[in-house]
């Protein structure tokens, strides 16, 4: 399994070298070359900010079609993300869109914000069980996973070694179907419901465990038109189907994680600009003792503010906790577990560091072409302007020390100017 599967990738032909994507790439993964833009696929995050700023939709995002696949499984299982709900206007009762799902084509529902409940109980208990960890981040975001491995080596330690409720709820919904169907696990097809492109690749190349526990993954936005075809008939024969309450729903925005510890000792962020810089300064130990729990979420808003999303995300948001007010905090109870303890939901494989920002192959050699890049960037104007086609003057020295990229000096129109 490709450890650097990506999901979010290039339409070369919609592509006319704008720029618009290099500036705001987290992880400085986009060069322009030859008029087009390319992704460097060891530094992608996913974190589909680059789709979201693309004014051509030249970056776009892998991910399932139900009509594809619906046929290549016996009984299929959909997992809505807790984001699916804040997409409808006006709704009272998000059994509602529940029932729309099983109308729509699925023989069963499990919400993944049940999964998000369980995670909170097995999240409480570890923080309480390791405070030498202190502060532990948060692993529900894949992209934040990623962005750790590559860049933050030294929080590595810090990342809370507990699934993330998809795959939670993934798993509990196949031992479910198996025992109602007697079907063997792999007639059973378990498909999400994603808000954003970082979910797709998780399943493609999951963290912290061998093989996702997801078959299939769609996008909200692709089947939000089905759902809304069968709302009206769903609306006169509501079935009772969620299993989660206020607690796990409430996961789809920003601090929605942080309410299930039942501590104040926690900070909470999103945006993938906003979160790099509690990374920074977690690295660089700016914090005070006692900090518990960080939440960090790459989209603006939470996981309403996916890219695969359909309504705003801040709209979104507060259409989250017009929903939630009726809820229950809860209604996960430990017979909804199939005889698991939340503990076994922790990870069953380390993750590493990754890296793939390195400068050679040892340190010796790193050091050397870092002496390089210093001398190369006395030279060029630092301006970071992009317009040779990386993102920084240094992102384009080290292209050209590293020989990558078809980077050359020549490419810096500052020079060129100074030399003709």
């Amino acid at each position: 399994m490709d450890k650097f599967y990506h999901s979010v990738y290039l339409h070369e032909e919609r592509c006319i070298g704008c720029y618009s994507c290099l500036k705001r790439c987290p992880t400085q993964a986009i060069r322009i070359r030859g008029g087009k833009s390319s992704i460097i696929p060891e530094y992608c995050i996913d974190c589909g900010e680059c789709c979201r700023q693309c004014p051509h939709h030249a970056k776009r995002c892998r991910r399932d079609q139900f009509e594809e696949f619906r046929g290549d499984f016996s009984y299929l299982v959909a997992l809505p993300a807790p984001a699916l709900y804040s997409q409808f206007n006006h709704l009272t009762d998000v059994n509602i869109i529940l029932t729309a799902l099983l109308l729509s084509g699925f023989d069963d529902v499990f919400e993944v914000s049940t999964g998000a409940e369980i995670v909170s109980t097995a999240t409480r208990e570890y923080i309480a069980a390791h405070p030498d960890q202190w502060p532990l981040i948060s692993t529900a975001c894949p992209t934040i996973e990623r962005l750790i491995r590559v860049r933050f080596p030294n929080l590595i330690d810090h990342m809370l070694p507990i699934l993330p409720p998809m795959e939670v709820a993934a798993q509990l919904a196949r031992e479910r179907a198996v025992k109602r169907t007697g079907l063997p696990e792999d007639a059973i097809g378990i498909v999400f419901l994603s808000p954003c492109p970082s979910k797709v690749a998780f399943t493609r190349a999951p963290l912290g465990l061998k093989k996702s526990n997801v078959d299939r993954v769609i996008g909200i936005k692709d089947f939000y038109p089905v759902l809304l075809s069968h709302m009206k008939e769903a609306e006169k024969n509501i079935q009772t189907v969620t299993t989660s309450g206020r607690l796990g729903k409430g996961w789809s925005v920003s601090g929605g994680e942080a309410a299930g510890i039942r501590s104040n000792e926690y900070l909470a962020a999103d945006g993938i600009e906003n979160v790099i810089h509690v990374l920074e300064d977690l690295e660089d130990e700016k914090f005070e003792g006692g900090l518990r729990f960080v939440e960090l979420n790459s989209c603006s808003a939470g996981c309403v503010g996916g890219v695969l999303n359909v309504e705003n995300a801040y709209l979104a948001r507060s259409k989250t906790k017009r929903i939630n007010q009726g809820e229950p905090p809860t209604r996960t109870e430990e017979t909804d577990l199939g005889g698991h303890t939340p503990e076994d939901f922790g990870w069953s494989e380390p993750i590493t560091y990754e890296p793939v920002y390195s400068l050679g192959e040892n340190i010796f050699e790193s050091m050397g072409n870092m002496e390089k890049v210093e001398t190369l960037l006395e030279t060029l104007p630092g301006l970071d302007c992009g317009c040779c086609g990386a993102p920084t003057c240094k992102a384009l020295a080290s292209d050209i020390v590293m020989n990558t990229r078809d980077a050359s000096i020549g490419d810096c129109i500052f020079l060129t100017r100074e030399i003709t």
